[in-house]
């Protein structure tokens, strides 16, 4: 890779500021001053003013998502999932961005990724990577629930378009745990709604491979994780 794209690409600054830090001597390629912006470098080698490149190789977190904040950019809907990452990853490029979004009211797993290839595939149905959330209803599930959710729920709004088969549990009178292979709006919410239960509290355990208890996230925090190397995703 270029030395000024990688600059750019790790969110350092623009094509034309990371220029001149590489003018001004400031960058090294595995200890050696590199003036020139065309040179090709391997990204984990570079440093500026001393320092690695943040996430030379992308970016890759798992984050533990609190209620209350958007998976949108726009400042308008604040508090944003933004907040609870590095202010430069906005410089980045390609920008970092959440797979699979969970809606301001529901808390838990959420992964970030500048892959957007394999941020494709964690999200698409064709690839039913699995996502499991518990739920607090208002009222004990009808019987004929979990034989629904199996055979595949329909929705209000989408009557010729049922949703792929998925496996409902009881753990609780009032709590149950879904398991989505797919990732419509308001999906879960709108699966209950549809067997007559209204949810009152909602959270992502796991996606795919990554467990939320094994990760040991606080509200808020978030950590690097790695890509499988076999997988669905």
């Amino acid at each position: 890779m270029r030395l000024d794209r990688a600059l750019a690409n790790c969110g350092v600054g623009s094509r034309t500021e990371v220029r001149v830090l590489i003018s001004r001597g400031q960058v090294h390629v595995g200890g050696v001053m590199v003036r020139d912006p065309a040179a090709k470098c391997d990204p984990s080698l570079v440093t500026v003013d001393g320092e690695p490149l943040d996430h030379p190789l992308g970016v890759l977190i798992a984050l533990h998502k609190p209620v209350g904040f958007s998976c949108s950019h726009d400042g308008r809907e604040a508090p944003l999932v933004d907040e609870l990452l590095p202010d430069f990853w906005a410089w980045r490029t390609p920008r970092p961005e959440w797979a699979g979004r969970l809606d301001r009211d529901t808390s838990g797993l959420l992964l970030v990724t500048d892959d957007h290839q394999f941020l494709h595939r964690l999200t698409s149905p064709r690839h039913h990577v699995e996502k499991v959330y518990e739920a607090t209803i208002d009222r004990p599930l009808p019987s004929s629930a979990v034989e629904q959710f199996a055979s595949g729920v329909v929705l209000a709004d989408e009557p010729d378009k049922p949703c792929l088969p998925a496996e409902l549990t009881v753990i609780g009178e009032l709590t149950v745990r879904v398991v989505l292979r797919e990732g419509r709006y308001h999906q879960v919410r709108r699966m209950l709604a549809a067997v007559g239960c209204t949810v009152l509290t909602l959270h992502r355990t796991s996606f795919g491979p990554w467990r939320l208890d094994d990760l040991g996230l606080e509200a808020g925090d978030w950590c690097d994780v790695e890509r499988p190397a076999t997988s669905a995703t």
